[in-house]
């Protein structure tokens, strides 16, 4: 079995978290890598995250996540949010950065470009929303399995009141809205989860092989 299934296997969405063990900043540094390293539609990047080691800002959030203590015991509480609107700004910087570190010439760039301004005005702002938060999800996706392979715990979690994170995170001020949450650092001893043995489908049920 390869190490990458053991780590999987290994993971679980804690439920506790040691409150007096901290992650190192290099795995820290390793889970913002990773999230900047995760693929997004053309590669936009609308979503930014969050880390916050703060315990007393974390302790206002916890009533408004449904008094899950993960938010405040866990070592960092991981915030993922998305863009409230995508503008041709975004566009434009984006392709101006593919342009700075490719040296790609803008006659190869024009059409792809204007193309997704266009397609992006083709967008409510609640659709271009959607689009980010799939985006989110996939960055989700990704850090978990990183946790997972680096030994770091965590639990990601949808119960919470995004307006109440906006508000007290300050987001709307940076035109950012909360979409996912993920408490990470190190499990509790006692954490009965834990121990638990992981149910899923036979792969057979999961798979299909064409």
């Amino acid at each position: 079995m390869s190490n990458t299934i053991k780590q999987l296997q290994w993971r679980y969405a804690t439920k506790k978290f040691d409150s007096n063990k901290t992650l190192p900043e290099n795995k820290l540094n390793i889970l913002k890598q990773a999230f900047n390293l995760t693929a997004t539609s053309y590669g936009l990047q609308t979503i930014k995250m969050l880390v916050i080691k703060d315990r007393v800002l974390r302790s206002k959030l916890v009533e408004h996540s449904y008094n899950q203590k993960q938010v405040l015991d866990a070592s960092h509480l991981l915030v993922i949010c998305i863009q409230e609107n995508i503008l041709n700004i975004d566009v434009n910087q984006y392709y101006d950065n593919i342009k700075d570190i490719r040296e790609t010439p803008e006659t190869i760039l024009k059409p792809y470009r204007e193309g997704l301004i266009d397609m992006m005005a083709k967008m409510s702002i609640e659709e271009r929303q959607k689009w980010s938060t799939n985006q989110a999800y996939i960055a989700l996706g990704n850090l978990m399995t990183v946790c997972a392979i680096e030994a770091i715990d965590a639990c990601p979690m949808e119960g919470f009141m995004p307006s109440k994170y906006d508000e007290i995170l300050g987001l709307k001020q940076q035109q950012l809205k909360t979409v996912l949450l993920l408490p990470v650092g190190y499990r509790a001893e006692d954490d009965m989860f834990s121990g638990f043995k992981k149910v899923r489908k036979p792969i057979e049920q999961a798979v299909i092989e064409l």
